[in-house]
C-alpha cells in the first residue's frame, strides 16, 4: 500500500464516509477578534482597533494529477433521522479560541464577501454532523487523539501533489529532545510543580526537500512553507492590503499555477474578508474549494476542506495550507431548522457568542449565513447560523461599524442537549 492508498483509505475525509459527507475550515475563514480592552478604552472614538488574534496557529509545482476526493451520488447516506437514533448533542459553554471578541469592522456589512455556496433557497432538512477526534485534557490542556498514520500519509499526498518524492523528504516531528525536556522538567521543579510525559509528546509531522517544508498538525492542516518565498508576476500585487480587483487577479494566477495542490475537480475561488483594521486598510484573503456535487457536498467542502495561499510583507507567496480534517466520524444526518427559526432564537437569546453585548435587536441583524464551526475546542462539527448584528456601542465617529457574530445551532432543538441561553456573561 503507497501513500495515496493509505491516505485515501484512513485519511481526513475518507470519501465514502464523508460524504455522508463530502470531497475536499477552514475554519471557515479565519475569525478576526477584536480586542475588549482597547474597544472599551476607544468606544465612541474613531480608532477602535483592528487588532487581531488568530484562532489556531494562522498566518497570512505545477504538477497536475486528479483531486484525491472523488465522490459519487451513491456513496450519500439516504437513512432519515426517524430511521436512525440520532444522540443528543451538546453545545460548548465558551465560543471563544482567543483573546477579546470576534468582531468585523467595516462601513458597511455588504464589503464583508465570501464565496459561501449556502443560501436561503437552498432545500435543505438535514446536515451531517462529525465527532472531533482531537480533544485536551483538562489538567495541563494536552492535546490527545492524533493518529500520526494519518498525518504521515496526509504529509505525503501533500508533497506529492507538490511533485516531491517519498524518497527524497526528511520527515521529523517538533518533539523536543531529551536535554529539552530535562531543562524543562528541573524549571518546572523549582516553580515546585510538573507535569506528565505526554505534555512533551510530539504533535507535528514536519517533512523537508528541495526548499520546501510541509508541516502537518494533529487535526490534518498542511502548512507549506516556500524556502525561499515564490516571487509572483510583476503585473500582480499579492500583498496586505491588496485591492479586491487586485487579489482576484492573484487568485485567478494561483490557480493556474498550483492545480494540483488544491486539488479540486470543479475548483471554486473563494476571496473572503473585506474588514478594516485600525488604520482603515482593508484586507482580503485567497483560498479555493470544491464546488462538485449537491448543495450539501459544497457546504462541506466549503467549510472543511480549503486550500489558501498567504504572502509576506514583500509581496511574494510564502505559505499555502490545505485544510483536510478528519471527518471519518459521522454521527449522523440531523434535521435543521430555517433561517427564520434561527433569527427567532437568536431574539430570544438562544445563541452563543464572544461578544461581551446583548444582542440589540432585531433592526440590526444585517446579515446571517450557514457554517460549520471548527475551531480546535470544539466537541462536534455541526452546522450553526452566524448572524453579523450591528453593535450600536462600537460604531465610531467616521461612521465605521462593528458586526458582531452570534451564532444559534442549526441543529433542530430537539436534538440538542443544552439550548444555548445567552446569560450576560462574556464566553
Amino acid at each position: 500500500m503507497n501513500a495515496n492508498d493509505l491516505f485515501r483509505a484512513i485519511g481526513g475525509v475518507e470519501e465514502s464516509l464523508v460524504c455522508a459527507a463530502m470531497e475536499e475550515r477552514v475554519a471557515p475563514p479565519v475569525k478576526k477578534w477584536l480586542p475588549i480592552a482597547l474597544c472599551a478604552v476607544f468606544a465612541g472614538a474613531a480608532v477602535c482597533t483592528g487588532a487581531l488574534w488568530w484562532t489556531r496557529s494562522t498566518i497570512q509545482t505545477e504538477h497536475s494529477r486528479p483531486s484525491t476526493a472523488a465522490v459519487t451520488s451513491s456513496e450519500v447516506s439516504t437513512q432519515s433521522a426517524e430511521e436512525v437514533k440520532l444522540p443528543l448533542l451538546e453545545i460548548p459553554d465558551s465560543v471563544s479560541d482567543g483573546m477579546g471578541f470576534e468582531g468585523y469592522m467595516a462601513y458597511d456589512i455588504s464589503e464583508l464577501v465570501s464565496a459561501n455556496p449556502w443560501t436561503e433557497e437552498m432545500e435543505l432538512s438535514t446536515l451531517p454532523v462529525f465527532r472531533n477526534p482531537i480533544t485536551y485534557t483538562t489538567k495541563h490542556h494536552i492535546l490527545t487523539g492524533a493518529d500520526f498514520d494519518k498525518m504521515r500519509a496526509f504529509l505525503l499526498e501533500i508533497a506529492s501533489r507538490l511533485g516531491l518524492d517519498e524518497d527524497s523528504l526528511t520527515i521529523t516531528d517538533n518533539a523536543p529532545d531529551e536535554e529539552e525536556i530535562q531543562k524543562s522538567k528541573e524549571k518546572m521543579e523549582i516553580a515546585g510543580t510538573s507535569v506528565p510525559d505526554e505534555y512533551y509528546a510530539p504533535t507535528i509531522l514536519i517533512g523537508k526537500a528541495n526548499g520546501i517544508q510541509i508541516e502537518v498538525d494533529a487535526f490534518l492542516t498542511a502548512d507549506i512553507s516556500f524556502e525561499p518565498a515564490v516571487s509572483l508576476p510583476d503585473s500582480l500585487e499579492f500583498s496586505h492590503y491588496a485591492s479586491y480587483e487586485q487579489i482576484s487577479a492573484v487568485a485567478e494566477y494561483l490557480l493556474e499555477t498550483y492545480p494540483a495542490l488544491i486539488g479540486a475537480q470543479n475548483p471554486q475561488t473563494n476571496i473572503s474578508g473585506g474588514e478594516y483594521d485600525l488604520y482603515r486598510q482593508q484586507k482580503y484573503s485567497i483560498s479555493f474549494f470544491d464546488a462538485s456535487g449537491t448543495d450539501t457536498y459544497r457546504i462541506l467542502h466549503y467549510n472543511f476542506n480549503e486550500t489558501a495561499f498567504y504572502c509576506d510583507d514583500d509581496g511574494k507567496l510564502f505559505l499555502a495550507r490545505v485544510h483536510y480534517p478528519d471527518l471519518s466520524d459521522k454521527i449522523g444526518d440531523y434535521p435543521i431548522i430555517s433561517v427564520e427559526e434561527a433569527e427567532k432564537l437568536l431574539e430570544s437569546c438562544n445563541y452563543i457568542t464572544s461578544v461581551p453585548y446583548e444582542m440589540p435587536g432585531s433592526e440590526y441583524i444585517k446579515k446571517a449565513e450557514l457554517i460549520y464551526r471548527t475551531g480546535t475546542q470544539e466537541s462536534y462539527y455541526m452546522p450553526y447560523y452566524r448572524f453579523y448584528v450591528e453593535l450600536p456601542e462600537e460604531e465610531n465617529e467616521d461612521g465605521m461599524k462593528t458586526y458582531g457574530a452570534y451564532y444559534v445551532p442549526a441543529v433542530s432543538g430537539e436534538y440538542l442537549a443544552n439550548m444555548p441561553v445567552w446569560d450576560g456573561s462574556f464566553h
